[in-house]
């Protein structure tokens, strides 16, 4: 995506050209990997819900990500509420989470949405 930036590409011809279960795999990695460790900043003082809803995929294409001030937990899972959901198709979601794009949709509480995006840089 970033390569195809510097030579003048258009994120979202990106996101097009991503195979949905290629970017599925990456929200998968992002969120159960990297946001899982100490270093992730995305933490809220209250236990907060965010899911990751990939619309175009039928198998377990639902995240919920448990905020907490401990690292975020992710589970593959729809079950319970969520304060907050962000859907659409997996290679824009997936993009939108490394802050290139920006979200599909956002129902619910969007300041989750605001604290990803502030706080999601991988360090």
């Amino acid at each position: 995506m970033d390569a195809d930036s510097a030579r003048g590409r258009a994120p979202e011809e990106s996101a097009r050209s991503l195979p949905a279960a290629f970017a599925a795999d990456g929200i998968d990695e992002l969120l159960s990997g990297f946001h899982a460790r100490d270093r992730s900043r995305v933490r809220t003082e209250k236990p907060r819900v965010l899911r990751i809803r990939a619309t175009d995929l039928e198998e377990d294409a639902v995240w919920t990500v448990r905020l907490s001030p401990e690292p975020p937990l992710t589970e593959r899972t729809a079950d319970g509420d969520a304060d907050c959901e962000l859907t659409g198709p997996a290679a824009r979601l997936y993009l939108a989470l490394w802050n290139r794009l920006p979200f599909p949709a956002v129902t619910g509480d969007a300041e989750l949405a605001t604290l990803w995006r502030e706080k999601s840089a991988v360090i």
